[in-house]
């Protein structure tokens, strides 16, 4: 939980203070919004940024755009065969040796298989999709010849270079990037994975998918910790308790209009940076919440649990949650934590009772 004490240099904190701390209050039912559900969009760093890769090829039917930090191509742990994808996800995946390493092209045909298969939606639905990748010149947790493959994979298919923004030229650490005063120095690579490197990298993802914003605000809507467990009831995606959405008042129960036309964006944490790691310092102070105040966009924030499978509280882009290790569907709109988190968002979207 975070403590109020206002500060000007200190978004986070300020946020809090602004919103109410929600960590204490018990968990909300995550509302029906009636939100566009064909306007969402995803981002995420790290094991999220692997994570929003293959939700957002996976649901490319329903997606508009995708922001990729510090993450690899889509199916990147299942590219190694006879490599174990659990090995090659902390390895090839990472920090590849010599000539090795995920391919674009190996990754595309994965899709177009599994697309076929019907475990996938149409590849072709990428093509008309925006895409935000980022690669730190510092990072050494996910090398940026590893995310260079990202967007290889988004050109191969179909991606027009006016929709593909490849950011590769910060001195960045393994980290979310913000202009914030408070946070660790832009080449640092340690929790909470919040950087300060003199840009709003929320607020450029969002733009980036969503066209020009109205500029950002301090947040005046609401941030709900919801009730995940409804989500998962067979509690195979091995998620936290307690997910958080972030609603502005434009979207929530006194809009005017009834929020019709609210976007969905959803906001994967990576590795050691969800709530039971760190509590709201990512919800609160990566800087989404300030963009889509003023902006008509849902922020839906899944939090994913630590196990013994998982100890990092990683999102699952190897397997951890498949029935069959042998035969992982990670990427599939089947698995289970990529089921459980479109139904997060398929709720957002149901109608107001």
């Amino acid at each position: 939980m975070i403590r109020c004490k206002p500060t000007a240099r200190y978004r986070a904190l300020a946020a809090a203070c602004a919103l109410g701390a929600s960590a204490g209050a018990a968990a909300q039912t995550l509302p029906a919004l009636g939100a566009d559900v064909a306007q969402t969009s995803v981002s995420g760093l790290s094991s999220g940024a692997f994570m929003a890769t293959q939700f957002h090829v996976a649901y490319s039917a329903t997606m508009v755009g995708a922001g990729v930090v510090a993450g690899g191509p889509f199916y990147c742990a299942g590219l190694f065969a006879p490599t174990p994808p659990a090995t090659a996800a902390a390895t090839q995946c990472m920090q590849p040796v010599g000539d090795t390493g995920p391919d674009g092209q190996a990754a595309l045909d994965a899709a177009r298989t599994f697309a076929r298969d019907g475990r996938i939606d149409a590849v072709q639905n990428l093509a008309r999709q925006r895409v935000y990748v980022f690669a730190g010149t510092q990072d050494k947790t996910v090398l940026p010849r590893v995310v260079a493959q990202v967007g290889r994979f988004y050109t191969l298919a179909g991606v027009p270079a006016s929709h593909l923004q490849y950011v590769a030229d910060v001195a960045a650490g393994h980290a979310f990037i913000t202009s914030q005063a408070g946070d660790a120095a832009c080449a640092v690579s340690a929790s909470p994975y919040l950087n300060n490197c003199g840009l709003e990298q929320a607020r450029q993802i969002l733009q980036w998918i969503y066209g020009e914003l109205k500029p950002a605000a301090r947040p005046a809507g609401e941030l709900m910790r919801f009730d995940q467990r409804a989500f998962d009831p067979g509690g195979k995606a091995l998620l936290a308790d307690s997910g958080y959405v972030y609603v502005p008042g434009q979207c929530g129960a006194g809009a005017a209009d009834g929020g019709a036309g609210c976007r969905v964006h959803v906001a994967f944490h990576g590795c050691l940076q969800g709530a039971p790691a760190i509590g709201e310092r990512f919800v609160r102070g990566a800087g989404y919440l300030e963009s889509a105040d003023a902006n008509r966009i849902v922020v839906l924030f899944p939090q994913v649990g630590a196990s013994r499978h998982n100890p990092l509280g990683c999102w699952d882009f190897w397997g951890y949650t498949s029935a069959d290790p042998a035969q992982p569907d990670f990427f599939s709109r089947d698995a289970p934590q990529m089921a459980a988190v479109m139904r997060m968002v398929r709720q957002l979207g149901a109608a107001r009772q």
